[in-house]
């Protein structure tokens, strides 16, 4: 035997590599045969073509629209009105005017923005030649519609007050019995807030030439926005009873508002005490 097989046995040329034409002549020349595998059809894959890519239209831009430049302006500048700012000036010599100028200069006064909100002017109520002068702070809504101070409950209670110290607002002419009552401001604040400072600096000279012209013997200053316009501190009012206050040379007495004493009335009794005083210091030789 020997490593090639058996004898007779046809090598196997499975693995003999592809030969050409010259090659095979040779084999044959020595007596070899060569086997090859009958040819197939080899169908080749169909080669795989990627479709080309799109190619982009060239972008167009649309064209942009026909607008106008935009100009920049600045802002109005508004100049805020205060609620309490002045419309037009107050009439000018309130010093000087009589009683039915400077009631006509009240009505007619637009100097701060309560004229706005106002339905009546209050300018005041009672005996001009009286020797007891009752000084409030501002009218409320009841003053507003009726355009006269000191009306409704707290009214009220400020002419039973006076009763008792045998004064009346209708007493007018009576001697020893009149009285004459005013307001710091002659025009309600809006919901009955509080005075503004510069709202009542633009009254004050009406209620001043009240005082002159009435030419009181006693002042009854009712309520602190009342005591501050008189007297012009900032002391509360609990600080200031008790003794007796200067304006003009007037004495002024120092007491609680109505109003407030509807609210608390265990102050009565120092409201009754304040009277008691203003008519001590009635009696009181002038000094």
């Amino acid at each position: 035997m020997s490593d090639d097989g058996p004898e007779g046995a046809v090598p196997d040329t499975s693995f003999v590599p592809l030969l050409d034409a010259r090659q095979r002549a040779m084999l044959a020349e020595m007596g070899v045969r060569v086997w090859a595998p009958r040819a197939e059809a080899v169908v080749a894959p169909a080669p795989v073509t990627t479709p080309p890519a799109p190619v982009p239209a060239p972008a167009t831009r649309a064209p942009a629209p026909l607008t106008r430049p935009v100009v920049a302006t600045p802002a109005p500048t508004l100049t805020p009105v205060a609620e309490g700012g002045p419309t037009s000036a107050r009439p000018p010599g309130v010093e000087h005017m009589d009683w039915p100028a400077l009631q006509a200069a009240v009505a007619g006064c637009q100097a701060c923005g309560l004229c706005r909100s106002r339905q009546n002017t209050v300018f005041g109520v009672g005996d001009t030649g009286a020797d007891w002068m009752v000084i409030g702070e501002a009218p409320g809504e009841n003053e507003d519609r009726q355009g006269e101070p000191f009306v409704g409950a707290a009214g009220q209670l400020l002419d039973n007050m006076l009763r008792a110290v045998g004064r009346s607002r209708q007493a007018s002419g009576e001697a020893g019995r009149g009285i004459y009552i005013a307001n710091v401001l002659k025009c309600r604040p809006p919901a009955n807030r509080n005075p503004l400072p510069d709202e009542v600096a633009q009254c004050e000279p009406f209620l001043a030439r009240q005082v002159a012209l009435v030419r009181p013997k006693i002042i009854l200053a009712m309520g602190r926005f009342a005591v501050q316009s008189l007297l012009k501190t900032d002391e509360p009012i609990g600080r200031l009873r008790g003794r007796v206050h200067r304006y003009e040379g007037v004495p002024v007495i120092v007491t609680y508002h109505p109003a407030y004493l509807l609210r608390t009335p265990a102050d009565k009794a120092k409201a009754w005490a304040d009277l008691c005083l203003a008519m001590d210091a009635l009696r009181a030789p002038s000094s």
